[in-house]
C-alpha cells in the first residue's frame, strides 16, 4: 500500500492495522530499563496501603510518584 493510501485510509476512519508490524513499534523516549530499588518495610506498606486505595499495582503507584516528583523538579 503506497503511503497517500494509507493516510487517505487512516483519515476516512478505517481500520489500517493490518498494514501495520506492531513488533517494531517504539516509543520513543518511553523504552524500559529494569531496576532494583531496596525500599524500608514501612515504605512498603505504606506504598501497598495506598495502592490498594487507589486500585492500581504498586509498581504503577511508585512510577506515577516518581513522574509527579520528577515533573515539578523540572519545572522550577
Amino acid at each position: 500500500m503506497k503511503a497517500k493510501d494509507f493516510d487517505k485510509a487512516f483519515d476516512s476512519d478505517e481500520d489500517v492495522t493490518q498494514f501495520l508490524d506492531f513488533s517494531k513499534a517504539r516509543r520513543p523516549e518511553q523504552e524500559q530499563k529494569r531496576v532494583n530499588v531496596d525500599f524500608p518495610v514501612w515504605m512498603i506498606q505504606s506504598l501497598d496501603k495506598e495502592a490498594k486505595r487507589l486500585g492500581v499495582p504498586r509498581q504503577s503507584l511508585i512510577k506515577v510518584l516518581i513522574a509527579q516528583h520528577l515533573e515539578h523538579a523540572t519545572a522550577r
